[in-house]
């Protein structure tokens, strides 16, 4: 794997609580990867760790195939789930102040951030004091200063809290074309739709482990429980009857807009899915039908149920 970031073991521990215990993960280039788990699990410090903040009690962080060192922290930019901006100063001149901190030519910093308080559509916002934004507006311009240098890695705590729909979607299609123009994201979330929408691999931390790691189609696939789900025109019965043989349940579902009778059956085999199929069509007349994947979501809530019951 081409990995920008790799962990190797790291333990963090604090006054009487060990934050990190022989946490491992890969980060693969030009990915969005989520680092995902309950409040307090680790994720902030292993973020933290990552962004050379802090330093592991042990184990190991190698950035581009080298350890991490001070100076890689110029090829990262953190957005921190914690904000923090100067109130009383204007909002551009801010701006300013954090892009000449990143090394950037003042020319070039205001060019460029011209070009995004136009993009995410601020503009009018730049002679105004930082304390005269919403929560929504000043996150757009933390937003911008963490990206506005191009760094080769990503770092977003929790994006889009407090974010109303219509400026989150903005967000996520930024970060996208951030990814699509090269750069790696890790991206902490609560939010498991996020993680669908935006995520191609993940790690899961619960209490100071990391307990599942793996790309999310991957993941979905290997939680499945072999069900498919079926719209068809013709006998329920005749369709229950010729599956019988090949399934543990079927079970109706209300029919759809077109007027297409459901039903969601569970296979036996998950690998049978075509002969369930071509039985099925024998039966009825088979209109469409889908595998049915559980969610980040169930998965997120039954990996961390079971290792809590292993605890």
């Amino acid at each position: 794997m081409d990995s920008i970031i790799k962990a190797e073991n790291i333990t963090k521990a604090f006054t009487n609580h060990v934050a990190l215990d022989n946490v491992s993960l890969e980060v693969p280039r030009g990915k969005v990867y989520g680092l995902l788990g309950p409040n307090g699990a680790g994720k902030t410090t292993l973020i933290r760790i990552i962004n050379h903040i802090t330093a592991p009690d042990s184990g190991s962080v190698q950035f581009n195939g080298h350890r991490l060192t001070a100076a890689d922290v110029s090829n990262i930019g953190y957005l921190p789930e914690e904000r923090g901006l100067y109130k009383k100063m204007k909002v551009g001149e801010q701006a300013l102040f954090f892009a000449r901190l990143k090394g950037m030519d003042r020319n070039e910093a205001e060019k460029a951030l011209r070009m995004w308080f136009e993009r995410l559509d601020i503009s009018s916002w730049w002679n105004k004091k930082v304390e005269e934004l919403s929560k929504g507006m000043a996150q757009k311009v933390q937003f911008i200063v963490t990206v506005l240098h191009k760094p080769e890695l990503l770092i977003f705590d929790e994006p889009f809290s407090g974010f109303d729909p219509i400026n989150a979607n903005v967000l996520k299609r930024e970060i996208l074309k951030l990814r699509d123009e090269g750069a790696t994201v890790i991206f902490s979330t609560h939010n498991m739709a996020s993680v669908e929408e935006l995520c191609d691999s993940i790690t899961l931390i619960n209490k100071s482990h990391d307990i599942l790691s793996g790309s999310v189609a991957d993941l979905r696939r290997r939680f499945s429980d072999n069900s498919i789900e079926l719209r068809f025109n013709g006998d329920y019965d005749a369709l229950k009857s010729v599956l019988a043989p090949m399934v543990t349940s079927i079970e109706c579902m209300p029919p759809d807009r077109d007027g297409n009778h459901g039903a969601r059956i569970k296979m036996i085999d998950g690998d049978d899915m075509s002969q369930v199929i071509s039985q099925a069509n024998s039966a009825v007349a088979l209109r469409a039908f889908s595998e049915i994947l559980p969610s980040m979501d169930d998965i997120f809530i039954k990996t961390v149920e079971a290792s809590n019951s292993n605890a």
